[in-house]
């Protein structure tokens, strides 16, 4: 009985995981076998013309980067700091616990949720206006819990005798977390956090009320522009452009080049985690 369990288990998990592959694939050749001749050096480097029908998505991408940029400068040290003081300092009591349930309740929020507050605080209250900060700040908020909940997995994965061990040779409490706890974790703190920030770069919700604009003539080089992305640039494409059926394969271009981005910033966090395990 015990056997026929296990098959069981091991079947229902091979089957959704080839099942989940099998769309995912699917959906990949579709993208890709479309995309792909759209995608040259010059549709990447140049500049929309035309009302957007010809020409490249050069702006899209530096303004992707840049939001990804500002995203991990507000989201990373504060998610990370956050994570170390709930792991390493935090007392176990009721207070924290609520205060972990409330984390994990936030990344189940949707992000046009986010959009919604981040309009309300960073552009209205704070007089940051419609920007490439306004939309990274926003961001950043969207991806805080994600990167507290992963880093302080990471954390827990340390054994406490490590940290006992430390102690009782005579370091602090912070040169412990900064000398052993933190370079232990910091294969599953790099994973998290680049999973989480490319993740952000594919979001259209929170920057679509902060910041994104439809076209801007010139790239986006101050904190304090509008600015492109290609998820938006992406969306307006496929589902608002007066021309849908001319520009649809700039549409499936910018989705392989989207797509690509991300799964190469998937590859570092792979990479960087296998390093600092070897390393380990």
């Amino acid at each position: 009985m015990k056997k026929i369990r296990h098959i069981l288990n091991w079947t229902a998990t091979v089957g959704s995981a080839v099942v989940v592959c099998l769309f995912l694939g699917i959906i990949l050749i579709d993208i890709f076998s479309q995309g792909w001749s759209s995608v040259t050096w010059h549709f990447v480097v140049d500049f929309p013309r035309n009302g957007m029908t010809e020409g490249g998505i050069i702006p899209a991408v530096i303004g992707t980067v840049l939001l990804t940029l500002i995203t991990t400068v507000f989201a990373v040290p504060f998610g990370i700091a956050c994570a170390v003081y709930l792991n390493e300092y935090a007392p176990s009591n009721w207070v924290t616990g609520l205060i972990r349930a409330s984390i994990r309740n936030l990344a189940g929020i949707p992000s046009i949720i986010y959009g919604l507050f981040g309009l309300a605080l960073f552009v209205q209250t704070l007089n940051l206006g419609t920007s490439v900060l306004s939309a990274g700040l926003t961001l950043g908020l969207l991806s805080l819990p994600y990167i507290i909940t992963t880093t302080e997995e990471a954390l827990k994965t340390i054994p406490n005798s490590m940290r006992e061990a430390t102690l009782a040779l005579g370091c602090t409490q912070f040169e412990t977390i900064r000398d052993v706890v933190v370079p232990k974790a910091l294969p599953g703190i790099l994973t998290g956090v680049i999973l989480t920030l490319s993740r952000a770069a594919g979001e259209t919700a929170p920057i679509l009320f902060t910041g994104a604009a439809f076209y801007i003539n010139g790239l986006t080089m101050s904190v304090n522009q509008e600015f492109m992305a290609l998820p938006y640039h992406l969306y307006m494409l496929s589902t608002q452009h007066t021309s849908i059926e001319q520009v649809r394969p700039l549409a499936y271009g910018t989705a392989v080049v989207l797509i690509s981005l991300v799964f190469i910033l998937n590859l570092v966090a792979f990479y960087v985690r296998y390093k600092n395990r070897e390393k380990a």
